[in-house]
C-alpha cells in the first residue's frame, strides 16, 4: 500500500521527485478527488478527467509561475489546481467565498490568466509572452485549448498574429473530438486527418533523439535533418493549417503517457518558434459513466459517484416543477411543427439551450456552428433576410461575444432575429464570467431592438409565439420589426400566474396584483417570486403593495408607465440585472420628465462583479431577495 502523494504536492515543482511509477498512482488519486469533489458540489467533470497526466507533463516540464500556463476556459484546470497549493481548500470548490471552477489570479499567482469563455487563450498567451520579451524576461508561455475553443474566431486571429510575430509560442491542442456539443465543420475533419499521421510523428522522435546522441557531429546532423524533414514535408504535407501559418507542428501525441508527454514538451521547450503540440485525450477517462458519456457529464450539478445518477441536490419544489429552458425547448418545437419558416441556431449548447427536441424533429432546420456566437448572429442574420424566421438560443453571458453583430447585422437592416437568452440574471457555481447580468444594460440602447422578460412559463410561450408572429403592428423601428431578445433565467417556473396569460401589448406590462395600494413594485420576470415574498413581508408590516410585471424592458410606453408612476406614492423598480443602465435607470429619467409623482427607488446588482454562489444565495447578497427587497422598500419609506 502506497503513501497517497497528492496531499504532499504543495508546489508543481515538488513533482520533480516523483518516479513515472509514482506519477501514475497520483493521476489516479488526482480523478479520485475530482470526482469526489464534483459529485458533491457539481463542477465540469468530463473536461478535466481528460487532462490530468498532461497537467501532471506540463507542471514537470515548465516552471510555474515564472513560466505561464494559460487554460481556454479554464473548465478543464482543476487538476492545476490542485497541484499548486490548492489542495487543502479543494472541497470548497465552485462554493461561495470558496474556490473559483476557473483559473483566477487573484486566487493563486499559479493562476496567469482569468478564462472563462472560449477562445480567448492564445490572445492573451500572447500578450503574456510579448510582455515577458519586452521587459526582458525568458519565461515561457502554455496555452491549453481544445478542439472545440477553435471554432471561435478570435482563436484563428490569435493564430495568426502569433505566426506572424515568430515568438516561441507553445500552444497545446487538447483534442478529445468533444466539445460541449460534438464538434462541428470541417476543423473537427481537419484535426482528425492530422491524427492519422502518429506513426510518422513516432518515427521522427526516435530519430530526432538518435540524431542528437550521434557523436561530435550531432548537433549539425541534426539541423541538417531538421531542414531536410521541412522540405518533405512542404511536398507531402502541404495542407497543415498550422505550418502555413508559422507554427512547429508537433503531433499527434498520446496524451495519457506521462513520460511521452514529458519528453516531447522537453524538446518544444527547447524551440525558438511557435509550435503547436497536438495531444489526443479522452474527456472523462478513468470515471466509466464520464468516458461512455462526456456530453452529459461534461457539466454536472450533485451526483451519486458509485451509479452517476444526480442527488437530487437541485430537487424540484411545490414552486413550480419546470425550468424555463425546458419550456422554451417545448414552445419552440411546437412553433416549428406549425411553420416551416422556424429555425433553430445554438453556438455549442444544444442541450443546454433545450434545443434537443428541435434538432430531432427538424434537423434540416437545426445548426449548431460550434463555439462561435458572432457567426451564429450574422448567419442568422442572412437567414432572415431571406425570409426564414430563426431563433438564436445563446447564454446571457456568452451573447456578449457579439454584440457588434446584434447590432449592426440585426438591428441596424430591422431584421426579425428571435434571441432567447438562458441563463439571464444570476448563474449558480460558475463565479464572474457567467452571470448573466448585462444583457439589459448593454442592448436597451440599441434602436429596433426589442427585450422581453418573462415571469412565468405560460408567459415564455406568449412571447415567443409573439416574436415568431407576422410582425404587422409590432413595429419598433421606422423600417420593420427588428430583432427580439427574450431573456429568461436558469430557474424553476413558478406556479402560472392568471395575468400572465393576458395577451401582449408592446410597450405594456401587466399588473399581477393590484390593490390600489401606495407602493408599487414594478419587476423583471425572472424576479416574480422573490418580489410576491417581498410584497407579503410588506404587508405583515403595514405596507401593501400593488406588484407590476413588465413584461417589456424596450420598448416602453412611456405615457401608460407614466400614468402609473402618478398613480403611486412609492415606484419601486426591481430588475436581475445590472443597476447601471438598467430598466430602473431608465425609469427615473422618464419620471423626471414627465414630473411624475412618485418617488423612485431603483434595486439592481450594483457596480461590481458577481462571485460563485447558488443562485438564491446571490439573490440574497445583493438584496434581491423578498427579505432584501422589503427592508429596502421599508427603508425607502422612512427615508
Amino acid at each position: 500500500m502506497h503513501e497517497r502523494e497528492l496531499p504532499h504536492i504543495h508546489e508543481p515543482q515538488e513533482l520533480r521527485r516523483l518516479s513515472y511509477g509514482a506519477l501514475n498512482r497520483l493521476a489516479v488519486e488526482i480523478r479520485e478527488t475530482i470526482v469526489a469533489t464534483v459529485s458533491k458540489n457539481g463542477g465540469h467533470l468530463a473536461s478535466n478527467l481528460g487532462v490530468v497526466e498532461l497537467t501532471i507533463a506540463l507542471h514537470r516540464v515548465f516552471d510555474s509561475p515564472q513560466d505561464k500556463i494559460v487554460w481556454d476556459v479554464g473548465h478543464q484546470c482543476y487538476t492545476h489546481k490542485l497541484l499548486t497549493g490548492r489542495y487543502d481548500v479543494f472541497p470548497t470548490l465552485r462554493q461561495s467565498g470558496g474556490l473559483a471552477g476557473f483559473p483566477k489570479h487573484a486566487e493563486s499567482p499559479h493562476d496567469a490568466f482569468d478564462t472563462g469563455h472560449a477562445s480567448t487563450s492564445i490572445s492573451a498567451a500572447l500578450g503574456l509572452l510579448v510582455g515577458e520579451r519586452l521587459k526582458g524576461g525568458t519565461g515561457r508561455v502554455v496555452v491549453v485549448i481544445g478542439d472545440g475553443a477553435l471554432t471561435g474566431g478570435l482563436a484563428y486571429e490569435a493564430l495568426s498574429h502569433a505566426g506572424q510575430l515568430g515568438l516561441p509560442l507553445i500552444v497545446i491542442l487538447n483534442d478529445n473530438k468533444m466539445s460541449i456539443s460534438p464538434n462541428v465543420g470541417g476543423l473537427s475533419k481537419y484535426l482528425s486527418r492530422l491524427s492519422m499521421k502518429a506513426r510518422y510523428q513516432s518515427f521522427r522522435r526516435k530519430f530526432d533523439a538518435m540524431a542528437q546522441r550521434l557523436p561530435f557531429i550531432g548537433d549539425v546532423f541534426f539541423d541538417l535533418v531538421v531542414r531536410l524533414k521541412r522540405a518533405v514535408k512542404a511536398v507531402f504535407y502541404t495542407d497543415n493549417f498550422f505550418v502555413d501559418l508559422g507554427f512547429e507542428y508537433v503531433g499527434p501525441i498520446e496524451g495519457h503517457q506521462i513520460q511521452g508527454l514529458e519528453r516531447v514538451l522537453q524538446d518544444v521547450r527547447k524551440l525558438d518558434r511557435p509550435v503547436v503540440v497536438h495531444v489526443i485525450t479522452r474527456k472523462g477517462k478513468g470515471y466509466c459513466f464520464a468516458e461512455q458519456d462526456p456530453g452529459t457529464y461534461h457539466g454536472v450539478s450533485s451526483f451519486s459517484v458509485s451509479t452517476g445518477l444526480g442527488s437530487g441536490g437541485a430537487a424540484r419544489t411545490p414552486q413550480g416543477n419546470t425550468f424555463f429552458t425546458e419550456v422554451f425547448g417545448r414552445a419552440l418545437l411546437d412553433a416549428g411543427s406549425r411553420d416551416e419558416r422556424v429555425t433553430a441556431i445554438t453556438a455549442a449548447m444544444e442541450k443546454g439551450t433545450g434545443l434537443s427536441p428541435f434538432k430531432a424533429a427538424f434537423p434540416q432546420r437545426f445548426f449548431d456552428v460550434g463555439i462561435a456566437e458572432e457567426h451564429a448572429v450574422t448567419f442568422a442574420a442572412g437567414l432572415a433576410a431571406q425570409g426564414l424566421r430563426p431563433v438564436v438560443a445563446i447564454y446571457s453571458t456568452f451573447i456578449q461575444r457579439a454584440v457588434d453583430q446584434i447590432i449592426h447585422d440585426t438591428a441596424l437592416q430591422h431584421l426579425p432575429v428571435i434571441f432567447a437568452l438562458d441563463r439571464a440574471g444570476f448563474v449558480s457555481d460558475d463565479g464572474e464570467t457567467h452571470q448573466g447580468l448585462f444583457d439589459i444594460s448593454l442592448f436597451r440602447p440599441v434602436p429596433n431592438l426589442t427585450i422581453l422578460a418573462p415571469a412565468s412559463a405560460g408567459e415564455l410561450v406568449l412571447m415567443l409565439d409573439w416574436s415568431l408572429a407576422d410582425p404587422a403592428g409590432r413595429v419598433s423601428g421606422p423600417g420593420g420589426v427588428g430583432p427580439i431578445i427574450i431573456r429568461y433565467p436558469k430557474a424553476l417556473c413558478p406556479l402560472e400566474l392568471p395575468a400572465c396569460a393576458a395577451p401582449l401589448e408592446q410597450g405594456r406590462g401587466v399588473f399581477v396584483r393590484q390593490q390600489d395600494a401606495p407602493c408599487c413594485l414594478a419587476f423583471t420576470g425572472s424576479l416574480y417570486p422573490q418580489v410576491l415574498d417581498a410584497a407579503d413581508r410588506l404587508a405583515a408590516q403595514g405596507l401593501g403593495a400593488d406588484l407590476y410585471n413588465l413584461r417589456f424592458l424596450k420598448p416602453l410606453d412611456e405615457d401608460y408607465l407614466g400614468a402609473i408612476m402618478n398613480r403611486y406614492k412609492m415606484m419601486i423598480f426591481i430588475e436581475e440585472g445590472s443597476r447601471a443602465g438598467g430598466i430602473g435607470e431608465y425609469a427615473a429619467e422618464l419620471a423626471l420628465r414627465r414630473h411624475c409623482t412618485a418617488q423612485v427607488l431603483i434595486l439592481g446588482v450594483p457596480d461590481t462583479f458577481v462571485s460563485q454562489g447558488k443562485r438564491e444565495e446571490l439573490l440574497h447578497l445583493n438584496g434581491l431577495d423578498g427579505e432584501g427587497i422589503a427592508a429596502r422598500v421599508l427603508g425607502f419609506r422612512c427615508s
